[in-house]
């Protein structure tokens, strides 16, 4: 019978997208095949991460990474093989667990280059560990230079390289790198010059705000390089951006003001700076705020593109003739009001009544839970765990004190062996010698991993009690409390609301308040089959009344 080959993925990166030849990374794929073909592997995917840094970009966040993880877990591939191993990252406090993490799910993990590594034992792991140290070290380094390096660039007036903001093009003006390459530099572009000095001059001396502009812009069909509206968050950067005054940054270093770059008066970038402070307006870091009358504020988003919904108010009807009307207030969906091409749910929805749906839900929740007593909150699963990791641990204990016990009456043998009166051979005794001292560290290892594991149970328990009589007591004050109390008992129940057209709601609770709901759920199915299937006591009740 044939020997299957092993599978292999690769997985090749680069940190700059100036890296990708065509469209691909061809070394590092040259190199992984011709590996693979000489060790008889067959490559069943390939993954190419184009302009990603291994030392800026955590693994979590690299969608490569999360799917190679993933396919690990179910078992789709035996080998992942780079080109170095600084590939699959290069920071010391992720990168080498990411390496063990392979390991540890049975994926074996090769570099051509440096060839397998392995954690049969500690200095592997500190092998491991110390290779990305270095490759940390190493972008660190690299880092710095390029920053000096652009820097340098910048104050000598060249461009650093990147697309240029807008108001500028890239032309090429006879200057060449140390490889003989004409290099780009920039230049103004007439034509978004003049929309540049118009968002400042309706900014400055109209008193426009970035709304204003925003709407302005759209009515007079100007739009940036993409065919698309300019949005008050892009215009708002534009007006903070130096570089319409002449001015060349890179980071913190700046240049001196070139003429034959400035699109505006630095008198003018002085004065729009001065108004934009002067409006802006101080946010709280508290999570939402608990003035005005609605009820979830920065808790609503739009079921149809995603963002956040925003408090507006709108005008409303006066109560009796001569009244000032009271202002309605609305849930409006931003990215629908700036781009009404791009989210087809609606621009907004009634606070009042939105409110009110939610606040009914919570009210049918509140009165469930009170009808659950504590126990059953408390789930019966976490404490049927405990107890099984108990009956666990002593049987680990009772392994680990059998296992001691033998090492030391062998090491008891030492002495004999050596006056040549005891029954074991040298070579037996230190093979059972060494078994029994595995045997100790492994139990030993269990022990704390099960200890660990059973106080992680006993918090998971406690935390739980103490949520329930929380939300218990929540629900005893939520009849009586103002609207602000309202809000802070919301504010820590619920994770986001969802709405979509027609109201359609979508409440997420936090999780342990859906294990509440769970709880209730069966606590009703048990109460429900209770009443179709009568108890011993009701049917004996039955037969007495026959």
């Amino acid at each position: 019978m044939e020997n299957k080959k092993k599978r292999v993925y690769c997985l090749y990166r680069v940190s700059t997208k100036g890296q990708v030849e065509k469209n691909d990374i061809p070394m590092q794929k040259e190199c992984c095949r011709a590996f693979a073909q000489q060790n008889d592997w067959e490559i069943v995917r390939e993954f190419s991460e184009k302009g990603v840094s291994g030392f800026k970009v955590s693994a979590k966040n690299r969608d490569a990474i999360i799917e190679i993880q993933q396919d690990a877990i179910k078992k789709k591939f035996d080998i992942l093989l780079v080109f170095m191993f600084d590939r699959l990252g290069r920071k010391d406090d992720e990168t080498p667990f990411v390496v063990e993490w392979f390991d540890h799910n049975g994926i074996e993990v090769w570099s051509t280059q440096e060839g397998r590594q392995r954690f049969d034992n500690h200095v592997d792991k500190l092998i491991n560990y110390i290779r990305f140290w270095q490759a940390s070290g190493e972008s660190i380094k690299t880092g710095i230079r390029t920053k000096t390096r652009l820097d340098q660039i910048v104050k000598e007036g060249r461009w650093r390289g990147g697309t240029p903001p807008y108001g500028y093009k890239l032309v090429k003006k006879g200057k060449y790198n140390k490889k003989g390459h004409e290099v780009y530099d920039i230049a103004i572009e007439p034509g978004e010059a003049k929309v540049i000095k118009l968002i400042f001059e309706k900014y400055v001396n109209e008193g426009y705000g970035a709304q204003r502009l925003e709407k302005f812009l759209l009515q007079q069909r100007i739009f940036n390089r993409k065919g698309e509206n300019f949005t008050n968050t892009t215009l708002i950067k534009m007006i903070q951006n130096p570089a319409y005054t002449g001015i060349l940054r890179n980071g913190e270093s700046k240049s001196e003001i070139f003429p034959d770059l400035q699109i505006i008066r630095p008198e003018l970038f002085r004065q729009a700076q001065a108004i934009r402070k002067d409006r802006a307006m101080k946010h709280s870091d508290i999570p939402f705020n608990s003035k005005g009358k609605s009820l979830l504020p920065g808790k609503v988003y739009c079921g149809h593109c995603g963002s956040k919904l925003v408090l507006t108010t709108s005008g409303g009807r006066a109560v009796q003739e001569g009244e000032r009307p009271e202002p309605r207030l609305r849930y409006q969906c931003h990215y629908k009001v700036r781009h009404p091409q791009s989210c087809d749910g609606q621009s907004g929805y009634e606070a009042k009544k939105l409110d009110s749906m939610v606040d009914e839900t919570v009210r049918l929740l509140f009165a469930r839970i009170k009808a659950v007593p504590a126990k059953s909150f408390i789930s019966r699963q976490l404490e049927k765990q405990l107890g099984q990791n108990e009956e666990r641990l002593k049987r680990v204990r009772k392994e680990n004190t059998k296992a001691s016990v033998e090492l030391e009456s062998y090491k008891s043998e030492v002495l004999k062996v050596i006056r040549g009166t005891s029954s074991f051979s040298r070579e037996l005794l230190r093979e059972l010698i060494e078994k029994s001292e595995k045997q100790v560290q492994e139990t030993r290892t269990k022990i704390e991993e099960i200890e660990k594991t059973a106080a992680d149970l006993a918090g998971a328990i406690a935390r739980a009690n103490e949520q329930y009589h929380q939300v218990l007591d929540w629900s005893e004050l939520y009849d009586k409390s103002t609207t602000e109390a309202k809000k802070m008992i919301l504010a820590q129940l619920i994770d986001r609301v969802t709405i979509k057209k027609g109201y359609q709601l979508d409440i997420a609770f936090s999780v342990s308040y859906e294990q509440f709901m769970e709880v209730c759920k069966t606590r009703e199915k048990k109460a429900q089959i209770e009443q179709e299937q009568p108890t011993p006591k009701k049917k004996k009740n039955l037969e007495m009344v026959r």
